[in-house]
């Protein structure tokens, strides 16, 4: 048996060296606010990735009338909102089938009718998609990773009708 270092993973976009994130690495959850009303409604969760979905799940998890849905891909997202009727969409702008924007473009009618809230969780700082999500009537966009209080924010705006 060979002791020694792990091998060295690769970053899947640029071919280098990846620093492994350790759970420890990660900062505390902050408190949450006593004074704030209590966060409810449906959420859907459009993100292929299974990590980024579950970092959300467990950033709302002390939010108890919230109930999060998820969907990778597209076309299972718009799917679900239909079948669902979510009050907040979070959206990823990379999906497997059809890229975010198309996904914005699909729900016009229920952004809207509804006054659905669709905000954009994306590793973008910022493209173009983004800009014409916006003008497609996206409510907000937040870069990932992202944290609590920035997601949680997010919810309250969108919630806050």
């Amino acid at each position: 048996m060979v002791h020694g270092p792990a091998p060295m993973r690769l970053c899947w976009s640029c071919r280098r060296p990846r620093t492994p994130v350790y759970a420890s690495a990660m900062p505390p959850l902050p408190p949450p606010d006593p004074t704030a009303a209590e966060l409810r409604g449906k959420v859907l969760y459009i993100e292929d990735a299974p990590m980024y979905f579950e970092l959300v799940k467990a950033l709302l998890a002390p939010h108890r009338e919230v109930e999060i849905i998820h969907a990778s891909t597209g076309h299972e997202g718009v799917q679900l909102v239909r079948s669902e009727h979510p009050d907040f969409v979070l959206l990823d702008m990379h999906l497997p089938d059809i890229s975010g924007l198309e996904v914005v473009r699909m729900l016009s009618e229920d952004i809207a009718n509804r006054r659905l809230r669709v905000t954009i969780l994306s590793g973008d700082t910022l493209s173009i998609d983004i800009v014409k999500a916006m003008s497609l009537g996206a409510f907000s966009y937040l870069i990932k990773p992202v944290s609590a209080q920035a997601l949680e924010d997010s919810l309250r705006r969108a919630l806050a009708r």
